[in-house]
């Protein structure tokens, strides 16, 4: 199906007559139809400029020979949604994101689409609608926010929006004043943009252009750059090409571009939602994708860089390094290059025009920052189908650890519990039923980690939940455990001050029990109780399966 649905021959004489209304010109009617999928929203630091970016597309569009006609998408700001109902919706919103672009482009017969994200969920969520549709796509973000400047006794940082989750937790242990915390909450987002670190954010954006779908600069080229608004505008004359050369998706998303992905992410130290979001864009298209395949990738890639919440660079700091193709260069003995690219060809042709990496933000192979991709995945009597942590921002004295539980039944109860002194040195804080379907919605939990980093219990306290984490979080911080505990996940097992042991560099999460307590402990067990019994998240809880299988819907 394509433009000729709404527009060719007699039959179609009444669908003429209502594009008309809407100004297309009859000379239109033989040109492309161009669905243009905007997220903007005024509620969203991300993505308030997007009208912007919309209008460079649109341009673009235009002056290659097509039609344009945009239309929005929802998005959600986990910033805004964290540690509270909302963040419940976070997740969810992906499935939702990706259904309302099949309904426009199906409904309206596009023969291609450019989505402009920049946010967390809509990233994943376009891209899964983009390989579901199997149309010409490309994809052309907003861009990440600038970091922030904080002047401080004669001197000048750079912070962000993690730096104040972790002033918080400086408050609460007497560390930080509230002068300070007020100094570093006015100056950490100065301006539009997906926040300044590698949070999943900009890490999905980044891997747009290492699938392949998106074209150098689109996941480091700073939102207010005028080079965002040049990348937009070829952004719209490209999707002309690909309608031309039939490009669809599915030849470009593949699993050696997935794997190229996992590849560019484990070197970048990238946020651990990233296993979510691609293992359910391989099922979107239909792709078999092991949890397994991802240690086996992490284990032989070096990570290259420290970027915030690793370290102390920015996005824009890889941006003036060389950004992706940089990174990718350096890597190109760990990749398929032979995988294509909207850029035209395939991705080595990308690589022939990046420069060198630095040295610094990007480091060489011979001076990695470790010899082993900043995210793991656990197995063990835990989460017998794989638990993800972010190794690449887990100190090295936590990377082995064993410690006592201490057990909250959710991110509420936790919060409270570290801010009024439960937690102890050498803990290991359990947070559950709080996953894809016990949550429901399987929410972040930034504050409890980012309390616990800034009362500098980071190095002390482990945390494991069937939730997730934000992008930001950094420590010894484990999530997606599967099964969750609203499934009867081990983790619904255990009891306070069990003895709990953590090898992330041997990949394995255990609880010191048999597997018959563990069994005959789950057997006492009452059903678990659904938390919401009406709405949206009654009916996503009802479809929604293991974090295992990226918490895609079941069919």
């Amino acid at each position: 199906m394509n433009s000729d649905s709404i527009k060719t021959g007699v039959e179609r004489a009444p669908h003429r007559a209502l594009l008309r209304s809407l100004g297309v010109a009859p000379a239109d009617f033989k040109k492309p139809f161009i669905g243009i999928v905007n997220s903007f929203t005024e509620i969203v630091p991300g993505h308030q400029h997007l009208r912007d970016i919309a209008d460079a597309v649109k341009k673009g569009v235009t002056q290659a020979g097509g039609v344009p006609f945009e239309f929005n998408t929802i998005a959600v700001c986990d910033g805004l949604a964290m540690n509270h109902d909302g963040m419940k919706y976070s997740l969810a919103s992906r499935e939702l994101i990706t259904d309302t672009v099949e309904v426009m482009a199906r409904a309206h017969a596009f023969d291609g689409l450019v989505f402009i994200p920049n946010c967390d969920k809509v990233i994943p969520g376009m891209l899964m609608a983009a390989v579901r549709l199997n149309i010409p796509a490309v994809f052309v973000s907003g861009g990440p926010m600038l970091a922030g400047r904080l002047h401080k006794d004669g001197q000048v940082k750079a912070v962000d929006l993690s730096s104040v989750f972790e002033a918080v937790g400086g408050f609460v242990k007497g560390t930080v004043s509230a002068e300070e915390l007020e100094s570093v909450e006015a100056a950490a987002c100065p301006g539009c943009g997906s926040c300044s670190g590698l949070f999943t954010a900009n890490t999905m954006n980044c891997l747009t252009e290492v699938l392949g779908i998106g074209l150098p600069g689109n996941g480091t080229i700073p939102a207010v750059d005028s080079r965002r608004r040049a990348l937009a505008q070829q952004a719209g004359e490209t999707i002309l090409r690909l309608i031309a050369e039939d490009l669809r998706p599915r030849e470009i998303i593949t699993k050696k571009a997935i794997d190229n992905a996992f590849v560019v992410d484990v070197a970048l130290g990238g946020s651990s939602n990233s296993v979510l979001h691609l293992t359910a864009i391989a099922h979107e298209a239909g792709i078999e994708y092991p949890l397994s395949r991802i240690n086996e990738i992490s284990d032989k890639t070096p990570c290259l860089c420290r970027i915030r919440p690793a370290g102390d660079d920015h996005i824009e700091d890889l941006d003036a390094a060389g950004g992706i193709p940089a990174v990718m260069r350096e890597l190109h003995g760990f990749l398929h290059l032979d995988t294509r690219s909207v850029f035209g060809g395939i991705l080595g042709d990308v690589l022939k025009e990046a420069i060198p990496a630095d040295g610094q933000v990007i480091r060489s192979l011979k001076n990695p920052v470790a010899a082993t991709g900043g995210i793991a995945i656990l197995f063990g009597n835990l989460a017998p189908e794989g638990a993800v942590v972010k190794r690449s921002a887990v100190a090295a004295e936590m990377m082995v650890h064993t410690g006592p539980a201490c057990i909250f039944e959710s991110e509420e109860a936790a919060t409270d519990g570290i801010k009024s002194g439960k937690v102890k040195s050498g803990d290991i804080v359990i947070i559950r039923y709080e996953g894809p379907r016990g949550g429901p919605g399987m929410r972040e939990m930034l504050t409890p980690t980012s309390m616990l980093s800034g009362m500098g219990l980071d190095k002390e306290v482990a945390l494991i939940t069937d939730g997730r984490f934000s992008g930001a979080t950094r420590g010894a911080a484990i999530g997606h455990a599967a099964p969750e505990a609203a499934l009867g996940g081990p983790l619904a097992a255990l009891q306070e001050g069990d003895i709990v042991d953590i090898n992330i560099p041997l990949h394995q999460l255990n609880v010191r029990l048999s597997d018959e307590e563990i069994k005959l402990r789950l057997s006492r067990l009452p059903v678990f109780q659904a938390r919401v019994n009406s709405g949206y998240l009654k009916r996503y809880a009802s479809r929604v399966s293991s974090a295992s299988r990226g918490a895609v819907f079941t069919d």
